[in-house]
């Protein structure tokens, strides 16, 4: 028996069908949200998410914008939308109509906006640039209202190692004064986008949302705000990137536009990080695929970044975020691991952009042998290109680790410095390289030397002073600890006096140690002196072979040079005859050490102190 429905009935049923279908349409998401008028390529590519939004037609109508392309994919709540901004295109609000027929269903609007004056010409980090490096949830807590967000996943537990603990933005601003009186010109920030995991995510790399700072740190105008300010203190701020994977809460991850966004597999599948395997011409497929493709963690899905839009989505958002913000620099996580002519691709586009940016990449290779291939130009066999020339020393980590633990021998102590910088022939632009002993992975120099301030204050003089841009990691001028193969949360604490309450305030000298004072005052008197060091920043090098636990090298430029000495011995007081060196120091008479002022009015003999360096001025 057939039923009927009366026509006020029907017309009511098919109004709430309507309403429904009008309430599910609707644009959830627009990734960018804006973009500015005069790059040098006029395209970006807009990610519009929606249910079934790809069942609509969009259309824009704005002068000197037009809508180029559209591309469906396998998800219908995903459109990409190919807007072509033409030169004579006005600043304003861009509306997007999604219509079904000639009816539009749902609207949302794109901003466009004006480039900052000078944008292109930004200069980026370089040699003349020291770097300090800052895990934002454990340096300072400016702001406790944003400590714990409603909603958010993970709360604040500052007894946890591996928890929240509300260090933030706000943080860091308050305490650029303090950076800058060290002596450092620019700081790399880990990770500030939000992290909406369930645990351990305060590290940062573990995003879930590439166009948001996490609420936990601040806001996006914050972070801009840090920015600027930070720079009109002639401070760079470098932010920390994530392109190899995302956060497994990632909105995305539960409504994939398309089945290889990520790498999947039917069952977890680590990375096996063996990152010769990319370089190695002779590497099993299957043994390069599980380098690349595996995750990196359980909770970080692989991102492929051989999909074209997903490619395009991570290159956008990187330019997206360096004009925003106004960023002076990028460090790249993990550079290695996703597809390599992907980053080379990246690496150019923000170049066409940016010419004078600087990107650095984290190739975790203790080997300078295989890390060379990731430095721009080098003649790789394979012909590749990687575009990057700044690149981390892991090679000169591992040596700095070692160095002033061990005595005089093969390959050990200091000729591990030595040998390291022997291996520069293999790089193309060797000061390049950005200098460190330690970051929030690697154990602190603290814990290396046993807490020995005088191995501390060698290592500092050798950063200060050797090609590249040195690095260094927050809160190891308080002499820090921790071990970072037993414990990240052991080398990521919090700073004392960073949050309301802290017993003391290492911030200050009256609540720092004697010990502490006396660490952090060397490290500034090296770097400020670096700071204005023209022969430091961008000098030639010429080192001479240690010896009975010596080493002696020089930096010069034209008629300036600096003399370095470093006593590797424990107890033993070092009377150097100069004569050996006379192959440079015979342009020289006297000279002045840059920390403690000492005079040297002839150069014929130098006495150097057990386990300590004199940084020499020389003088013609």
């Amino acid at each position: 028996m057939h039923k009927t429905i009366s026509f006020v009935a029907l017309l009511a049923l098919l109004t709430l069908s309507f309403g429904f279908a009008a309430k599910a349409q609707q644009v959830e998401r627009l990734e960018p949200s804006s973009w500015w008028i005069g790059f040098q390529n006029p395209r970006v590519q807009v990610l519009v998410y929606g249910q079934d939004i790809a069942t609509l037609q969009a259309s824009v109508d704005h002068p000197g914008v037009a809508l180029e392309k559209t591309i469906a994919v396998e998800n219908p709540n995903y459109l990409f939308l190919d807007l072509l901004i033409d030169e004579t295109a006005q600043p304003g609000e861009v509306k997007i109509d999604f219509k079904q027929g000639k009816r539009v269903r749902t609207s949302a609007v794109f901003e466009l906006l004006e480039r900052e004056a000078g944008s292109a010409s930004r200069e980026g980090f370089n040699q003349s640039d020291a770097i300090y490096l800052i895990m934002p949830d454990r340096f300072a807590n400016g702001k406790t209202e944003n400590d714990e967000i409603p909603g958010m996943l993970e709360k604040l537990n500052r007894e946890d190692p591996y928890g929240r603990h509300g260090g933030d933005l706000e943080g860091i601003r308050q305490r650029l004064d303090f950076i800058a009186d060290m002596g450092f010109t620019a700081i790399w920030i880990n990770p500030v986008l939000e992290n909406d995991q369930p645990q351990s995510s305060y590290h940062g790399y573990a995003i879930t949302d590439y166009y948001r700072v996490d609420q936990r740190l601040g806001s996006n105008e914050e972070y801009r705000q840090l920015v600027q300010e930070a720079r009109s203190k002639n401070i760079k701020i470098i932010k920390d990137m994530v392109f190899n994977h995302c956060g497994h809460k990632h909105w995305w991850m539960n409504d994939l536009p398309m089945g290889d966004w990520v790498h999947q597999y039917p069952e977890f599948t680590r990375s096996n990080y063996r990152l010769s395997t990319v370089a190695d011409p002779y590497a099993a497929k299957a043994d390069l695929d599980l380098t690349t493709k595996g995750w990196f963690d359980t909770s970080m899905p692989d991102m492929n970044m051989t999909n074209e839009l997903v490619r395009n989505y991570m290159i956008q958002n990187s330019i997206w975020w360096i004009e925003y913000a106004g960023l002076q620099g990028i460090r790249m996580d993990t550079y290695p691991y996703p597809d390599k002519e992907a980053m080379a691709e990246w690496i150019k586009r923000v170049k066409a952009e940016y010419p004078d940016f600087s990107i650095v990449g984290e190739a975790w290779i203790s080997q300078a042998s295989k890390l060379a291939y990731w430095q721009k130009d080098f003649p790789n066999q394979d012909g590749y290109n990687s575009e990057m020339k700044l690149l981390m020393d892991f090679p000169m980590a591992e040596a700095l680790g070692a160095a002033f633990n061990e005595g005089e021998g093969w390959g050990s102590g200091l000729q591990r410095l030595y040998d390291v910088l022997a291996d520069d022939h293999l790089y193309r632009y060797p000061k390049h390289l950005v200098v460190f002993a330690e970051n929030h992975d690697l154990g602190r120099m603290g814990h290396f030397y046993g807490g020995d301030i005088n191995k501390m204050k060698l290592a500092i003089a050798f950063l200060g002073t050797v090609r590249g841009i040195p690095q260094w990691y927050y809160g190891s001028e308080l002499l820090m600890m921790g071990d970072g193969g037993a414990s990240h949360g052991a080398i990521r604490q919090n700073y004392p006096g960073g949050w309301p309450g802290d017993e003391r305030d290492a911030f200050t000298s009256e609540g720092r140690s004697a010990t502490e004072n006396e660490l952090l005052d060397y490290l500034s008197a090296v770097l400020n002196y670096r700071k204005t060091s023209e022969v430091l920043q961008q000098g030639h090098t010429l080192h001479f072979l240690p010896e009975n636990q010596v080493y002696v090298y020089f930096r010069y430029l034209g008629e300036e040079a600096v003399m370095v000495l470093m006593n590797n011995n424990e107890n033993e007081v070092a009377e150097l005859d100069t004569a050996r060196f006379n192959e440079i120091l015979k342009d020289y008479k006297s000279g002045r050490e840059v920390v403690s002022g000492q005079t040297f009015e002839s150069l014929n003999k130098i006495k150097i102190p057990a386990k300590s360096a004199f940084i020499i001025e020389l003088k013609p």
